[in-house]
């Protein structure tokens, strides 16, 4: 074998090494994530993983979730990791059979409540939505029964199920609930409740004093208020809905390895950490709560059935336009 031979040969081989390397270390993630923690996110998984890449695409879930589903339907699907907002779509997807299982080790630190016990999603972070008020309102909301009453008339604002998948999930929590049902929603149209947009939009209505009360999401409340805002955030009484941002690996993914890497990592204690520093509720039983928030053992959670809640979906947008007639 010449000497000529063997060096075309080793650079080859190298070549078909470094190519198959670089598709092996390469992760697709799509996620929901506001900018700024899906940039912090990546960031710290290529610090402990610097040997894998990461392309991110981001964008609302319902966004992102007709984008999948597009590429899908063309059998071009890109991403091999899913981290969007709701357990919801996740389950939409598994029930499709476009999702795959994987049993990270991790789990054993979560509420079994939090993740598929056939590992196709885990939850890894809590969002609960609860009462957020403008602190010059005339009264402090503590029971859901509240924003019905007299003296919030007109003053309520509230995101759209049929735009925010909180919301829908919310919507879901509420009218299962033996206490409230649709009855609610109703006495809420009674009482000129407006139902608008995502949650931006109820926090720019209480910030600026137009609305004095809203359904809201935690961590917005809490982090206006620490910056000085006129916002208080309340628990109410009967519990709170909750969104857990579950990650979850496609069934085509192309990247399998390092997609597993990029799972164990959000449910791991370095990636908790980071969603900890990010200002909101970590999913693992061992982390504490940001500051602001109260003791985890305190938060009352609504009970909520994620494949009923799929189930009745699109119903449940059917009923809640024909009663708010909202866009």
């Amino acid at each position: 074998m010449s000497i000529r031979y063997v060096t075309a040969l080793t650079l080859a081989l190298c070549a078909s090494t470094s190519l198959s390397a670089q598709a092996q270390d390469t992760l697709v993630l799509y996620t929901s994530q506001p900018n700024t923690d899906a940039q912090s996110t990546v960031d710290a998984f290529k610090k402990a993983n610097p040997d894998i890449d990461v392309e991110w695409v981001r964008d609302g879930t319902t966004k992102l979730m007709t984008k999948l589903r597009a590429e899908m339907a063309a059998d071009a699907a890109k991403a091999d990791v899913l981290l969007i907002a709701d357990s919801v779509s996740m389950e939409s997807l598994k029930q499709d059979g476009q999702l795959q299982p994987y049993l990270s080790a991790e789990r054993s630190h979560y509420d079994p409540a939090l993740y598929d016990k056939e590992g196709y999603y885990y939850g890894t972070k809590l969002i609960t939505t609860g009462i957020a008020y403008n602190t010059k309102a005339a009264m402090q909301p503590a029971s859901w029964s509240d924003l019905a009453k007299p003296e919030a008339k007109g003053q309520v604002a509230m995101p759209s199920p049929l735009y925010s998948g909180a919301a829908l999930i919310h919507l879901a929590a509420l009218t299962n609930d033996k206490t409230f049902g649709w009855d609610y929603y109703k006495a809420l149209k009674n009482n000129d409740t407006m139902a608008q947009g995502g949650n931006g939009g109820v926090l720019k209505a209480l910030a600026s004093g137009t609305k004095s009360y809203g359904m809201l999401v935690d961590y917005m409340a809490i982090r206006e208020k620490a910056k000085g805002a006129p916002i208080d955030f309340v628990f109410p009484k009967e519990g709170v809905s909750m969104v857990t941002e579950p990650v979850a690996i496609l069934k085509q993914a192309k990247h399998l390895a390092a997609a597993k890497k990029f799972v164990d990592f959000v449910l791991s204690q370095q990636g908790q950490q980071l969603v900890l520093s990010q200002g909101y509720i970590p999913a693992h039983n061992d982390m504490p709560v940001p500051e602001g928030f109260p003791a985890r053992a305190s938060i009352k959670l609504l009970p909520f059935d994620t494949a009923l809640a799929l189930k009745q979906a699109e119903q449940d947008k059917t009923e809640f336009a024909d009663i708010f007639g909202a866009q």
